[in-house]
């Protein structure tokens, strides 16, 4: 399993001023690498090598760092055509595709650039890197992190890391290889149902309201048009300042609500099921002061903690099909549209039950992952003679 480990870099002025003048020379450059792959049709990367690496020499890159422009050229463009097959960018004559197809893909100055063992080395007991630059390499370049994070590097680093530019900041992204724990055979599934107005409601009684997050982002939405409205110096600032916040706020909110999930499920010896989420803003029609609360619901971001750190506790995961969980009892399992009452009340037409709607959907999506990890295990008929 691969996670990315987050170190912030505390260089010198002078070591600084190095890693800005690569990042915006390397972006430049892939910015004209992107122009000659649009203008041959993006070929192969072996290709698209003869044709430009002879270039990014001559204007001072090293053989590595050469190599990794031109691959994040090709990785870009590979990226754009899937996200086209797969119809994310709209049909096929929509305004949003045809203006990612008519024009060459552009790096923004601070972009990441790419770094291997042999433009980059650790000095993980002086919590140092030496880093290749335009400038030459530079060394001693101090860098912190928590603990945990430091202890995961020494183990499991492994791979390409990331330089980036955040804010005047730069930070380097850590590829880790970490294994995963051998999962257990699970007695039973914890069912999670995702919202809005309850960001997670398990079936075992665990429930994370979604007010108090609801409530920040009000807050934060109100002080981001105070500020804008005012337009002067001081306010640029604070804005700059308050930049980010509400996104790492609501990522520590995802943590903890992912590490209390994943530990009960590990305590009691369950499985968790989670709702395949696909397509939800493009289905959903809603109305216009109901469009910000709908597009900045995390609801991707918190499945994707839950699945991390499942797996590196060793809790079994199975994902679900999310039809009609919130219209069947999960008593009598008689579907109706009408047993929703609204958004908190399910009274079931058939039996008559009575319960939250948020609790009553986890027990649905608990019952079909077992279904579905009964139905995924191998067989244990004896074969036979």
């Amino acid at each position: 399993m691969k996670i990315v480990v987050q170190v912030k870099l505390m260089p010198g002025a002078e070591q600084a001023a190095a890693l800005r003048s690569t990042l915006r020379t390397v972006n430049d450059l892939a910015c004209w690498v992107s122009q000659v792959a649009f203008a041959r049709g993006v070929p192969r990367e072996y290709e698209l090598r003869k044709h430009t690496y002879p270039r990014l020499k001559a204007q001072g890159l090293g053989a590595q760092a050469a190599q990794h422009v031109i691959k994040k050229v090709r990785d870009g463009y590979t990226t754009l055509h899937a996200n086209l097959r797969a119809g994310n960018l709209g049909k096929s004559k929509s305004r949003r595709r045809v203006k990612a197809e008519s024009k060459p893909i552009a790096f923004r100055p601070e972009a990441a650039q790419p770094y291997d063992d042999r433009c980059l080395s650790w000095q993980y007991d002086q919590q140092t890197v030496s880093i290749w630059t335009m400038a030459g390499r530079i060394k001693n370049v101090s860098f912190v992190c928590a603990a945990d994070a430091l202890k995961v590097l020494k183990q499991y680093r492994k791979g390409e890391c990331d330089l980036i530019e955040r804010d005047g900041v730069f930070y380097l992204i850590a590829t880790c290889d970490v294994p995963e724990a051998e999962a257990y055979e699970p007695d039973g599934f914890i069912g999670v149902d995702l919202g809005i107005v309850n960001i997670a409601t398990t079936s075992t009684g665990y429930q994370a309201a979604g007010r108090g997050l609801g409530r920040y982002r009000k807050r934060q939405l109100a002080l981001r048009a105070k500020l804008q409205k005012k337009r002067t110096k001081s306010a640029k600032r604070r804005l700059k300042e308050r930049s980010r916040r509400e996104q790492r706020h609501v990522k520590n909110t995802n943590h903890i609500i992912a590490k209390t999930i994943v530990t009960e499920a590990e305590r009691t010896a369950h499985g968790i099921a989670l709702e395949e989420l696909r397509g939800i803003r493009r289905r959903v029609r809603l109305r216009k002061p109901q469009r910000v609360t709908l597009h900045s619901w995390a609801f991707a971001q918190l499945g994707d903690f839950i699945v991390y750190k499942a797996k590196r506790a060793g809790v079994p995961l199975v994902y679900v099909d999310p039809a009609y969980t919130s219209q069947m009892c999960s008593q009598c399992r008689h579907i109706d549209k009408r047993n929703r009452v609204d958004q908190g009340l399910f009274i079931c037409r058939g039996c008559g039950v009575v319960a939250h709607a948020d609790r009553n959907a986890s027990h649905n999506i608990a019952r079909k992952g077992v279904a579905v990890w009964t139905a995924g295990r191998e067989s244990r008929v004896p074969a036979t003679p």
